[in-house]
């Protein structure tokens, strides 16, 4: 993971009680949840097997090692879990490199929060080698740290990642906005004791205490999100 942290007399403005933002990347600032279901719909045929559209939902926003296990077990294909995570990241891979489309509002998003020195971090249950990729397309000096699926122990829905991502920035979890799109990552984010906002990319989210749901990163900004910090006190 990356540990550009800034000075702690830096990570956030004068007046407000937002200490950092953890964001999520698939669905989240990119528009990719939907590459992976197709990677994985093209990896099974190849194999043999159609996947049922309503698994989709049960895949989406987990680790690899969750969906792609169940996708396992569903279709009772003879492939081991290591060869097909090698396969469905390749798959990607070769996705993205063809095309990476940006959520409506991420690039403002990301401008905003760099413009205003807001530690911010990239906390996704995709390996490591994606993440690298997505960066070059996000930019790397948005982030001061990013925490890939690959590199905790036990990744979303628990909320390792994201307690790793608020040390890791010094911040305190109950003080960090976190930004996702499924409801696994809500869940872990909500775990680590962060205030959430939800931009629902696949299935429905419903607003919950300390969750806001959104429908676009476009409604969401600086002032936004420290309201968010003051609405706790």
């Amino acid at each position: 993971m990356t540990t550009t942290v800034p000075a702690l007399g830096t990570r956030t403005a004068e007046g407000s009680a937002l200490q950092a933002v953890l964001l999520d990347m698939d669905g989240t600032l990119v528009d990719t949840e939907g590459f992976w279901w197709d990677v994985e719909v093209e990896v099974f045929a190849a194999l043999g097997h159609a996947l049922d559209d309503s698994w989709r939902h049960v895949v989406v926003g987990g680790p690899m090692t969750r969906s792609a296990g169940f996708l396992i077990e569903a279709t009772g294909a003879d492939i081991t879990l290591a060869e097909l995570s090698v396969l469905l990241n390749d798959g990607f891979e070769d996705r993205i490199g063809r095309a990476l489309p940006l959520m409506p509002g991420a690039a403002r998003l990301l401008a905003e929060l760099a413009a205003h020195r807001i530690p911010t971090a990239l906390v996704s249950a995709s390996h490591r080698r994606i993440i690298d990729r997505v960066l070059g397309l996000l930019g790397p000096q948005h982030f001061s740290l990013t925490v890939a699926g690959d590199e905790v122990e036990r990744t979303k829905p628990f909320p390792d990642p994201y307690l790793i991502a608020a040390a890791g920035l010094g911040a305190e979890p109950a003080r960090c906005a976190v930004i996702e799109d499924t409801a696994t990552g809500v869940a872990a984010a909500e775990a680590a004791g962060c205030q959430v906002v939800a931009v629902p990319s696949v299935a429905p989210i419903a607003p919950a205490a300390r969750r806001t749901v959104v429908r676009s990163l476009e409604e969401v900004d600086l002032p936004f999100l420290r309201g968010l910090m003051t609405e706790m006190r």
